[in-house]
């Protein structure tokens, strides 16, 4: 039985496109900051895509640390 398996490293699992990921975050985190040019009177609106473009750019700075380190790829 184990010789019909073949021998494979656990980082070869890993399902995905990284790279579609990366992009995607970044698109996202350029789209948040242009709404916040728009025709909204109040500004906790602002606050919220802010926040949320921060959260992303934290995510992406924890990832490129990461990769430089080797802890993914």
């Amino acid at each position: 039985m184990a010789e019909d398996e073949p021998v494979i490293a656990p980082d070869q699992l890993r399902e995905g496109h990284p790279k579609l990921w990366r992009g995607l975050a970044i698109a996202s985190l350029i789209s948040l900051l242009i709404m916040i040019v728009g025709n909204h009177e109040g500004h906790v609106e602002d606050l919220f895509l802010a926040g949320f473009a921060v959260l992303i750019a934290v995510a992406l700075a924890w990832d490129a640390i990461q990769r430089r380190y080797g802890v993914k790829r």
